[in-house]
C-alpha cells in the first residue's frame, strides 16, 4: 500500500492532526530562519546588538494584540482559516523584505516583521487549539502527549531554522534565501487551504468582541504565571545572553547563534517528552500543584547563575552548565503549562481561551526583551539573572492557585 492511501485510512482527526502539525513545523522552520537572516545579515551590515534586538520589537508586540485579537477571529471564522491567513501573512512578510539594500531601512524591516509576528501567534493559536477539537475530554493523557509533541517538535525545528537561516545566506545570499523559504511555505499554504477542514473551532453562537478576555479564574492565573515564565526566560536569554557570549567569551555571531540553536533544539526536545517526567509511566496527567512545583524548582537555576557570576565563583562554568539545566526545566515548565491552557479551555470557542494565554505568553517575551536590552547594558547579565529569578517566582506563587484537578 502507498503511503498516500496509507495516509488516507486513518482516521479524519489523526489527519487533521498531521496537516496542521506539518503547516505548523514548515512555518516555525520559515520562522527560525527568517529570525537568523535579519540577526546574521544586519550583523554584517555592522549593527549593533542592541539594534539587532530593537529590530523585533514590532514582532513580539504585534504578538500581544494577535492572540488576544486571533482567538476572537478563529472562534468567529474557525481555526482553519485564522491558521490559513497566518501562512499567507508569513509568505507576504518575506516577501516584503525582497528588495534591494538600500530599501532595507529599520522602519521597513520593523514593519515585516510585525506582519512576521502576526503570522506566528495567529498559526501558533489556530495549532493549540486545534489539538483541543481532535481529542476526546477523557483522553488527557493523549492530550498531554498530542501538546508536548506539537510544542517540542515545533521548538526544535525553531532551532533547526536558526541553522537553516544561517546556511541559506551563506549558499544564496539574502534575498534569495527569502525567496526559497516564501516559495517552500506558499506550497504548504496551497496544501492547507485545499485538505484542512472547514470551521474547525468556529463557536456555534459568535462571541462578542468584548469576550476575549477570559473569565475563568484558572486561565486567568495561568496566563499571568505563563507571562512571568517567559518574561524570565527572555529577561536575560534574547539580549544579554548574546551579547554577554559575544563579549565575555570572544565568540564570533557563528558560535553564539550555533549554540543558541542547539539550546533551542534540545529544549524543544525535552518538551517533546515533558509527559514522561511529569507523571505518564505512573498514567498521571500533571495539575495545577504540578506547575508550582517545577517552577519552584526552575527558580534556583537563574538564581544559582546569577550569583556565581556575581561572585565571580567558577563563573564560566557555572553559566555553560547552568544552561543546559535552565534548558530542561524551563522545558517541563512550558510543555506543562501548555498542556494545562487546552485542557482548562472551553471546548466551543477553545480559541478564546488560547488566544488570551498566548497573547499572556507574548507579554511576557515583550517586557523581557525590552527589559534585556535595558537592564544589561545598565547594570550587567547578573541583574539581569536576578530578575529572572523573581518572575519565576512570581510564577510558582500564581500557579498555586490553580486547580488541583480538572
Amino acid at each position: 500500500m502507498s503511503v498516500y492511501r496509507q495516509v488516507m485510512a486513518l482516521p479524519d482527526a489523526i489527519k487533521q492532526y498531521l496537516i496542521v502539525t506539518a503547516n505548523y513545523w514548515t512555518f516555525t522552520l520559515t520562522d527560525g530562519a527568517l529570525r537568523m537572516l535579519v540577526v546574521l545579515y544586519f550583523y554584517q551590515l555592522g549593527y549593533e546588538p542592541i539594534a539587532i534586538a530593537m529590530l523585533f520589537l514590532f514582532y513580539e508586540f504585534f504578538g500581544v494584540v494577535t492572540n488576544l485579537v486571533g482567538g476572537w477571529l478563529g472562534a468567529r471564522l474557525g481555526l482553519n482559516r485564522t491558521m490559513n491567513i497566518g501562512l499567507g501573512l508569513q509568505v507576504f512578510a518575506l516577501l516584503m523584505l525582497v528588495v534591494p539594500e538600500q530599501y532595507l531601512t529599520i522602519m521597513w524591516v520593523m514593519i515585516a516583521q510585525a506582519f512576521s509576528g502576526i503570522a506566528k501567534d495567529l498559526n501558533k493559536m489556530s495549532a493549540k487549539s486545534t489539538i483541543k477539537l481532535l481529542v476526546p475530554n477523557d483522553a488527557q493523557g493523549k492530550l498531554y502527549q498530542w501538546v508536548a509533541i506539537l510544542t517540542g517538535s515545533k521548538n526544535t525545528l525553531k532551532g533547526v531554522g536558526f541553522f537553516l537561516g544561517g546556511g541559506l545566506l551563506s549558499a544564496f545570499g539574502f534575498q534569495h534565501a527569502l525567496l526559497i523559504m516564501a516559495a517552500m511555505l506558499a506550497v504548504v499554504w496551497g496544501l492547507s487551504l485545499i485538505f484542512l477542514n472547514a470551521d474547525m473551532g468556529k463557536a456555534k453562537d459568535k462571541p462578542k468582541f468584548s469576550q476575549m478576555f477570559s473569565k475563568s479564574r484558572a486561565i486567568n492565573y495561568l496566563s499571568a504565571a505563563r507571562m512571568c515564565l517567559f518574561g524570565a526566560r527572555d529577561v536575560w536569554f534574547v539580549v544579554a545572553l548574546p551579547v554577554f557570549l559575544a563579549s565575555h567569551f570572544q565568540w564570533d555571531h557563528w558560535y553564539v547563534g550555533g549554540f543558541l540553536a542547539l539550546w533551542v533544539i534540545g529544549y524543544g526536545i525535552v518538551q517533546a517528552f515533558a509527559p514522561y517526567f511529569t507523571g505518564k509511566r505512573q498514567g498521571r496527567v500533571p495539575n495545577g500543584q504540578a506547575a508550582f512545583a517545577w517552577a519552584l524548582g526552575l527558580m534556583f537555576v537563574p538564581l544559582a547563575i546569577g550569583l556565581s557570576l556575581h561572585f565571580n565563583w567558577l563563573a564560566d562554568g557555572v553559566l555553560l552548565v547552568g544552561l543546559l539545566v535552565f534548558a530542561v526545566m524551563f522545558a517541563i515548565n512550558s510543555s506543562l503549562h501548555s498542556y494545562l491552557i487546552v485542557s482548562y479551555a472551553k471546548e466551543d470557542g477553545v480559541s478564546l481561551d488560547v488566544g488570551f494565554y498566548y497573547m499572556a505568553n507574548a507579554m511576557g517575551r515583550l517586557i523581557g526583551t525590552v527589559l534585556s536590552g535595558w537592564v544589561y547594558g545598565v547594570y550587567g547579565i547578573a541583574a539581569c539573572l536576578m530578575i529572572s529569578t523573581v518572575f519565576i517566582a512570581l510564577a510558582a506563587l500564581l500557579s498555586r492557585k490553580l486547580p488541583a484537578m480538572h
